[in-house]
């Protein structure tokens, strides 16, 4: 009596199943996979905006004396430049030693390789962001509306900062209006 092997394993058709499913999977995955690590990269640029806005604040009714916050030409740059761009990093400074000048208390690198492609402005170009002792934010005739666009400026990644006269502050998603100022 002849006893037959079973042989185990997948046939063609069961492999080429798997292997379909698998790409439609990854077709679905992947674009989602792009929109959660941009949006997400975006988000954590404007917090970081929001959080030194927030600390130039506090420390200005904190101080009692002005402190700014504004765009620097070079990492270590101790001084505001006109010139440069909210993307190429900033400082905040405070007036507390005005014998000697100001004091730099923090300091924000331009953004790194993987994204040195998103743009920073601000509305009006609006170089320098100033707290007084109350809080308030002075020189600001409208609110100051900070955009942060991805390389593409594709609305649905777009993140703004808008802070109003009190120094309240708001971070919105494109097409949104708070303390009217609108994030485009």
């Amino acid at each position: 009596m002849h006893n037959p092997v079973k042989q185990s394993g997948f046939t063609m058709v069961e492999l080429m199943i798997v292997v379909a499913i698998a790409a439609i999977l990854l077709g679905i995955g992947i674009p989602s996979y792009r929109y959660v690590t941009t949006a997400n990269r975006v988000a954590g640029e404007i917090n970081n905006l929001l959080g030194d806005v927030q600390f130039a604040r506090y420390e200005a009714i904190k101080e009692g004396l002005p402190v700014q916050i504004c765009p620097t030409a070079s990492a270590t740059s101790t001084t505001c430049d006109a010139e440069s761009t909210w993307s190429g990093g900033w400082i905040v400074l405070s007036n507390a030693n005005a014998a000697t000048g100001s004091v730099v208390l923090r300091r924000q690198l331009p953004f790194t390789s993987f994204n040195s492609n998103d743009t920073l402005t601000s509305s009006n170009n609006v170089q320098t962001l100033t707290f007084n002792r109350e809080g308030f934010a002075t020189g600001l005739g409208a609110p100051l509306v900070f955009s942060l666009h991805n390389p593409t400026s594709t609305a649905a990644y777009t993140r703004c900062l808008i802070v109003n006269a009190a120094g309240a502050t708001a971070v919105v998603t494109s097409g949104t209006t708070m303390f009217s100022g609108t994030c485009s």
